[in-house]
């Protein structure tokens, strides 16, 4: 399921890997928006730096993303101001707003052909209250904010917020602009960090300072961003025939889905759920009979899915990897909003390994913590828990013999418990079912024939292949 970036990007031939020792004073570990925006960002204040992506640059959750550029989080300005006070609010907001204005310049300065425009972004709900309180408190943190009572969506709400002069571009196409500028090593995917020195397969950098840019921080200590995040899954359509709309437009509530126009396409998004907690299946079908409903005329060119991370308090952790660390530095917990959150880490790491006081750092820093996390922190040590439980008390009742074609399933057999998939031809692909990364037992994705991790988030396809980290190797079945 390739997303339409992909489907509309020039393929690029892969860049060599590390395969010999180097010195640089920076090395960014992950070669996604945010690792290529900071690295960058470092190149053009004069800091030597070097990028390691363990696949290809931009493959990773980049390629998946809606590509919105935008302050607007949802209806969240309302419940900053009261749960985190006017000042965390207010930086947040600041720190975003620079992050879109850095774009526009970005993309302007140097000349890339990235689709770049303009558009209103909106979050439209059924309840008026809350958008009113949202308007205020927006326009209270420095936001200009319009509550609009009609919108071009044809989607049953009371009108929306709207925050004018927001953008929407082509993440791939912007992404290899900027890479086409650094030194990157792909296929270099990073086994080991010790103190200054990073290690691949092939080859080592040591640097003065290390960036964990990889999505998900994949050495759990110090630093135990596993008990502070978890990881949720969304899905996109991209529809033709569906008219076309000016604005972007994300839900409020349980049921949101996301609008946004690219060429002839119309994205919509949606369906969203914690990573491993979807045995049922069906995210994309209900997507398509929304599309139906809405757009009867369309049809589907592409779908594909997202997966992002998401922190207790709604805030990334950009900053110090871990107080016992100096030099370790780390950007993650992007929520549903990649884009922008990219620039913010890109702004922010630049600036203190320059040395350069950034008023929004405190904000971001990964050594917080308010009570606010802790209800969060126990239902994702629950999850845990649970996931590391199943392992050795959950006995499913399928086995490979009853498995139908087509699906996957924890079985037991006469090796012991395992992951099995039985493809369409009746070959049986075996798994090791626990988790590398910490453990837990993993579940089957019928929508993405996958294998998700119900603790952390990893994720592997049917022939054990890692797909998504924390994990570090693939559970392929010996």
């Amino acid at each position: 399921m390739e997303s339409i970036w992909t489907q509309t990007c020039n393929h690029r031939e892969k860049r060599p890997a590390l395969d010999r020792q180097i010195e640089t004073d920076v090395a960014v570990i992950g070669g996604g928006m945010a690792g290529i925006l900071t690295a960058w960002q470092l190149e053009q204040a004069g800091v030597r730096t070097v990028v390691l992506e363990a696949d290809q640059i931009g493959q990773g959750q980049t390629k998946n993303t809606t590509a919105k550029i935008t302050v607007q989080h949802g209806l969240f300005c309302h419940t900053f101001l009261e749960k985190k006070g006017e000042e965390t609010a207010r930086n947040y907001v600041q720190a975003n707003q620079e992050a879109v204005k850095e774009y526009k310049r970005i993309i302007k300065e140097e000349g890339i052909h990235c689709d770049l425009t303009e558009a209103d972004s909106f979050v439209y709900s059924s309840d008026r209250e809350k958008l009113r309180q949202e308007t205020k408190a927006a326009q209270r943190l420095g936001i200009r904010a319009d509550l609009k009572e009609q919108i071009e969506i044809p989607v049953p709400c009371t009108g929306a917020v709207c925050f004018p002069n927001q953008a929407e571009f082509h993440p791939l196409k912007f992404l290899y602009a900027l890479a086409d500028t650094l030194k990157v090593y792909e296929d270099s995917q990073v086994k080991e960090v010790e103190d200054h020195l990073v290690k691949t397969s092939l080859g080592s950098v040591k640097a003065d300072y290390i960036v964990f840019a990889a999505h998900f921080p994949f050495i759990n200590f110090p630093g135990m961003y596993f008990t502070r995040m978890h990881q949720e899954r969304s899905y996109v359509l991209a529809l033709e025939n569906a008219g076309k709309i000016e604005g972007m437009y994300i839900g409020e509530g349980e049921e949101k889905l996301s609008f946004r126009q690219y060429d002839r396409y119309l994205l919509l998004g949606g369906q969203g759920h914690r990573t491993g907690e979807n045995k049922s299946g069906g995210c994309y079908q209900k997507l398509k009979e929304a599309a139906k409903a809405f757009y009867p005329d369309s049809h589907v060119a592409a779908c594909w899915s997202a997966q992002d991370c998401i922190t207790a308090d709604s805030i990334p952790f950009i900053g110090a990897y871990a107080s016992d660390r100096p030099g370790w530095l780390v950007a993650s917990g992007f929520q549903k909003w990649g884009m922008s959150s990219s620039m913010v880490s890109a702004m922010l790491l630049r600036d203190k390994i320059c040395n350069i006081e950034n008023p929004y750092a405190e904000t971001f820093a990964p050594s917080r913590f308010s009570t606010e996390e802790i209800p969060q922190i126990a239902r994702d040590s629950g999850h845990a828990v649970k996931g590391l439980a199943k392992r050795f008390f959950h006995v499913p009742e399928e086995t490979a013999n009853m498995l139908e074609r087509g699906h996957g399933a924890v079985v037991e057999t006469s090796q012991g418990k395992m992951g099995v998939y039985k493809s369409e031809e009746g070959e049986l692909f075996k798994v090791d079912i626990v988790c590398p990364h910490l453990g837990c037992e993993l579940t089957w994705n019928p929508d993405e024939q996958s294998w998700d991790c119900p603790c952390h988030g990893s994720r592997f396809d049917v022939r054990g292949n890692l797909l998504d980290g924390p994990a570090q190797e693939g559970i392929q079945y010996e």
